[in-house]
């Protein structure tokens, strides 16, 4: 049986419900969208999953609509996490299980035939949730400083004199600090959520698809690369304002575009070989 009006009505109290349920947590998650720069794409995931569920609207209207008991094992088990969660005021688990109830609410409510095809743009909303700060700064150091080494090196072979002390680059005239921004992290965050939207819409294998979320990591790593490097370049020559300012937004944005052109090329490489 298909999704009738009274179910509609019953499923938008449910989901009003569980929002209700989940509000305390979400300022504080809007907060950290707008506080930090790293969290900054958590605004477009709830619009992204939203879009994905209407595109799958033609395909959910004439789909079976059953309840399912896992379902009502997923979302007890969700409510639970955050109870304890938000007891303990631990707000990362808490958030995950904002997901995973919504996650479970959906599937015990509509079953298994609707979950299928909103199983993705559900889980996607995991992306929204900000990685924790400690978590953060344990991957950020050691890319930092990989970043700055292998960038000291590739300006070496430019024939630039440079001399590298931790994250710092010296050259004749100025200095260039490679800050914990340029870790490289908000590029890898950004392009991974982009390479789980492209395995989403890939017709390739499930395993190609694996390689289109994986090589978001070291795409991103290779354009933060490649901004220090031009950026450390430019500097020796004109001076570190280039590292300030517009220029440096600039230039972050490029190698987003950069990083997004890659991944783009990939997706359609694997998708043509699926083809042939």
């Amino acid at each position: 049986m298909a999704l009738v009006r009274n179910d509609k009505i019953k499923l938008a109290l449910l989901l009003g419900l569980w929002f209700l349920v989940f509000y305390p947590i979400v300022p504080e998650m809007v907060k950290d969208w707008s506080d930090h720069s790293d969290n900054n794409h958590g605004f477009l995931v709830p619009l992204i999953a939203i879009y994905l569920i209407w595109q799958k609207k033609a395909e959910l209207s004439p789909a079976e609509i059953d309840s399912s008991r896992w379902g009502a094992v997923v979302l007890v088990a969700g409510l639970a996490l955050f109870l304890l969660s938000f007891a303990g005021g631990v707000a990362f688990p808490a958030r995950v299980a904002m997901v995973i109830s919504l996650f479970g609410l959906l599937w015990y409510c509509t079953g298994s035939a609707w979950i299928r095809l909103l199983a993705f743009p559900v889980l996607f909303l995991l992306f929204m949730i900000p990685v924790p700060i400690s978590v953060i700064g344990l991957v950020s150091m050691p890319l930092q400083l990989m970043a700055t080494k292998l960038s000291a090196k590739i300006i070496e072979y430019c024939s630039i004199p440079v001399y590298r002390e931790g994250n710092m680059l010296y050259f004749v005239g100025t200095q260039l600090e490679v800050a914990e921004a340029c870790s490289g992290v908000r590029s890898i965050m950004s392009l991974t959520m982009l390479g789980a939207i492209f395995a989403y819409m890939s017709q390739a294998s499930w395993g190609r698809r694996v390689v289109l979320v994986l090589a978001a990591v070291p795409i991103a790593m290779t354009a933060n690369i490649i901004r220090i490097t031009g950026t450390g370049i430019l500097a020796n020559f004109f001076g570190d304002r280039v590292a300030r300012g517009f220029l440096h937004e600039f230039s972050g944005i490029m190698v987003f575009v950069f990083g997004l052109a890659v991944l783009g090329g990939l997706y359609s490489l694997l998708n043509r070989k699926k083809v042939a």
